[in-house]
């Protein structure tokens, strides 16, 4: 049942879940296209400060939303998600839109048609209205690109939204209606949703069908509620043939959140012989969600963590090599254009043997072995998402050296490697009332189960702050 919607809070349509949204439409509450004029106003006021928008397509989401409110005059919506407002991270193809992932380097071709993800979204009618902004070909946790402006976190616009998907996080955490799309191969859609306030979800590696799969990458939903991810992963879960990694069709009852933790072992994993030093107002955070967890019946018991140095400088060795590939094959001007501290550690790569790079991607499997002997003792993981609170919004990474660019994911990226589904979801604040984000990790292909937690963590967690307000015009 859903409680009615107040006078009041139809003034702020922008606010409104995609769960909420839909209930509206259905009693006829208000339009999709009402709705979109709302977040298209609201957008006008935070975008000049936050920039986290890429070919904004006003028009085209007006189109698309006034056949949406034909459709639900007449009680025939399209789909799950018919005229909610949705945005695309900028490197998940939309056909027509060139892709830039980010980097000046890039030469910009409209893509031929829609990456699965899109497809699946604009298939169930969701009205998307912009694509979301990346750094320099995803690989920083950093609103920071040669190809876009600066993207501002809307909680402290001093501050960094992460990344990479970068505008997807400022955006969600800004009130840019309810259904964001980012991808994650290190912790690109958890770091951000983690310094937003946000809610995210990185699936199994191929629940949700991509193009092109690589290793470790997926696509995951970014949303302010556990609800509205489910909602989305109703959708974006579909099966799609171009994506050879996908995994087979699952009836997964996405709406099954339901359940209480109790005898779950759920195991807490705190300090890394590995990364950044984790900060007293993130650890604080972290524990206190494990408390709550025993307090609801789950076992808590502390664990190791399954990354070591070796495997983090041996991904650091593979992704240089990957990110030396693409750079190298082109002309020198051109590739003074990506960003200087990509160019710098990536060019770091020409340096490194075969073998390097060999050993640097084996890294994958010993964190997959390890990942694996974990979850054969406990159900759940909870740990911190980043180590940090913040960073600032002009720098590519917490440390900002290109020589330990990996030491900020050590909490995330593990779970990309092994394939595991991990979510991030909103722990607490720190002392200035800034968000600090707690991750649920669940054992491979149990994503429903990660939502089931976070579902249940979402009703223990606290009275939450409220969410940023536009700047003053």
């Amino acid at each position: 049942m859903h409680k009615p919607i107040s006078e009041e809070t139809v003034m702020s349509l922008h606010d409104l879940s995609a769960v909420d949204l839909i209930a509206g439409f259905r009693a006829k509450q208000f339009s999709p296209a009402e709705v979109l004029e709302d977040v298209l106003a609201h957008v006008a006021i935070w975008e000049p400060h936050l920039k986290a928008l890429y070919a904004f397509d006003p028009e085209g989401a007006r189109a698309a939303a006034k056949a949406s409110t034909a459709r639900w005059q007449k009680g025939e919506p399209a789909g799950a998600l018919d005229g909610v407002p949705a945005t695309i991270k900028e490197n998940i193809a939309t056909a027509g839109v060139p892709v830039p992932l980010g980097a000046a380097t890039t030469r910009l071709v409209p893509a031929i048609a829609d990456a699965p993800p899109a497809a699946r979204l604009r298939e169930a009618g969701a009205v998307i209205f912009s694509k979301t902004t990346m750094p320099d070909y995803g690989m920083l946790s950093s609103g920071l690109s040669s190809f876009h402006p600066l993207t501002r976190n809307p909680w402290d616009l001093s501050k960094n939204p992460g990344g990479s998907s970068a505008g997807a996080g400022a955006a969600a955490a800004a009130g840019y209606g309810p259904l964001h799309l980012g991808t994650d191969i290190g912790g690109s859609v958890r770091l951000p949703a983690c310094w937003c306030g946000l809610f995210a979800l990185k699936p199994s590696l191929g629940r949700i069908p991509v193009d092109p799969p690589y290793v470790g990458r997926v696509a995951g939903p970014m949303t302010r509620t556990v609800d509205d991810a489910a909602l989305m992963m109703g959708v974006l879960s579909k099966p799609d043939r171009r994506d050879g990694m996908s995994l087979p069709p699952d009836d997964i009852n996405w709406k099954a959140l339901s359940g209480p933790p109790r005898k779950l072992r759920i195991g807490l994993m705190l300090d890394l012989d590995v990364g950044q030093p984790l900060e007293k107002e993130v650890r604080d955070v972290a524990v206190a969600a494990a408390r709550a967890f025993e307090a609801a019946g789950a076992d808590i018991a502390e664990v190791p963590g399954v990354l070591t140095r070796e495997m983090l400088d041996g991904l650091d060795a593979f992704w240089r090599a990957r990110a030396w590939d693409d750079l190298a094959k082109l002309a020198p001007a051109e590739r003074a254009k990506a960003l200087p501290y990509i160019y710098t550690w990536a060019e770091r790569a020409a340096k490194l043997s075969g073998v390097d790079v060999i050993r640097g991607f084996n890294a994958t499997m010993a964190i997959r072995a390890g990942a694996g002997k974990l979850f054969a003792d406990i159900d759940y993981v909870i740990s911190p998402v980043s180590p940090v609170v913040n960073f600032a919004a002009e720098l590519a990474s917490p440390i900002n050296d290109p020589e330990k660019p990996f030491e900020h994911i050590a909490y995330t990226v593990t779970w990309n490697m092994s394939e595991n589904p991990a979510a991030s979801i909103n722990g607490g604040y720190n002392a200035s009332g800034f968000p600090i984000g707690v991750q649920i990790v669940g054992r491979r292909f149990d994503d429903i189960g990660v939502l089931r937690i976070a579902k249940a963590f979402e009703a223990m967690r606290g009275q939450q702050r409220p969410w940023p307000a536009a700047p003053k015009k």
